[in-house]
């Protein structure tokens, strides 16, 4: 049993399951942002910059400015699997760990960018607003047309948890499944790893009637689908993208809808967001877009706090997060601040498929 001193202090920026709250107020002060749009920046400087942990959503910039000016700050918890809106090599620096979720969101990810892909194949968003608008007068053979999916070729940019999740699925329709990776996967057990043929980035696009993108947002991948990609795929391909959205040129993706070129897309993340009122694409009937759900199932967002929490509480008793986004960090010791560990739970936390 540890003798508890001064607890430390946990800012949270929006509120998040009960249960994982519970937790971590039984071990740390905790300030819960009451509202539902993040906090603005400064006033997220405001509030972190006398706390030791900050548990963040990848709406939160945690940028090197933050973080020196937080010199009590030992741990970031992101309610995420990417890390894009931290810094994590200033965080490094400063000796602050950053946690994050991966693993629990996969399946509803997954789940989420193959609805997409369906929608946008078989026009179901547009259906929809026809019948509300009451534009639904009858049936007809050549009323919103799209392609099938069963049978096709999908092709998934991302060989993670997330896309080997996608091709999974992909396998009930009998999908032909091309992919690229930047490294060599992993072997799996799944039998859909003999079923997938990994190929280069040009043969992925030519080949492909869907194209899935499951890579996190880095300086390498940013706008990794850009104008010249959009030429090499095929006429009246469907772009999905579950990722982040600057991996796509937003721009170079609304001309190519409205040239004709590509069939159809489905967005669960725009550059930026919210996507602007003004943007393109929102007057093109062949997009369908969502407001970044894809890790919006109850299950999933409740096992993401938990895991949230615990990587911030194993921060506090001195250790690395269980999922540590910057396993180099050798974590700043403040004097004076003790979680209270007695009558916490821990969370098992699983590890990351990727």
């Amino acid at each position: 049993m540890m003798k508890q001193r001064r607890r430390p202090k946990v800012f949270v920026t929006r509120e998040i399951a009960a249960d994982a709250l519970a937790e971590l107020r039984r071990g740390a002060q905790v300030e819960v942002w009451p509202y539902p749009m993040p906090p603005p920046y400064a006033e997220l400087r405001h509030r972190i910059r006398e706390a030791d942990g900050a548990l963040t959503m990848v709406t939160d910039r945690i940028d090197a400015a933050l973080i020196a000016a937080s010199p009590r700050l030992r741990g970031v918890s992101n309610l995420a699997v990417g890390v894009d809106n931290i810094d994590l090599e200033a965080a490094t620096r400063a000796g602050v760990a950053v946690g994050h979720t991966p693993g629990v969101l996969t399946e509803a990810t997954a789940d989420l960018a193959f609805a997409l892909m369906l929608a946008a194949a078989r026009r179901v968003a547009l259906g929809d607003r026809q019948v509300r608008a009451g534009k639904w007068k009858t049936w007809g053979p050549r009323v919103l047309l799209g392609p099938e999916v069963f049978g096709a070729t999908l092709g998934i940019v991302g060989w993670g948890a997330i896309g080997r999740a996608m091709a999974r699925r992909a396998a009930g329709f009998q999908m032909r499944i091309l992919y690229v990776t930047r490294s060599s996967p992993r072997r799996q057990r799944e039998k859909i790893d003999e079923g997938a043929m990994r190929v280069t980035m040009n043969r992925l696009l030519s080949e492909s009637d869907f194209v899935s993108l499951h890579v996190p947002l880095t300086a390498a991948t940013r706008h990794l689908i850009g104008a010249a990609e959009f030429r090499r795929m095929k006429r009246g391909a469907i772009l999905i993208n579950t990722a982040r959205g600057g991996v796509i040129d937003q721009r170079a993706l609304a001309d190519a809808v409205k040239s004709g070129h590509l069939g159809g897309v489905g967005l669960d993340v725009t550059d930026p967001e919210p996507i602007r009122r003004g943007d393109p694409l929102l007057r093109l009937d062949n997009v369908v877009i969502t407001p970044h759900i894809g890790s919006a199932s109850y299950s999933a967002r409740e096992r993401m706090a938990s895991i949230a929490v615990g990587n911030l509480l194993a921060v506090f008793d001195g250790k690395k997060p269980p999922l540590c986004a910057n396993p180099a960090v050798r974590l700043r010791s403040i004097k004076g601040a003790t979680c209270l560990t007695v009558g916490v739970r821990r969370t098992r936390s699983p590890t990351d498929a990727r």
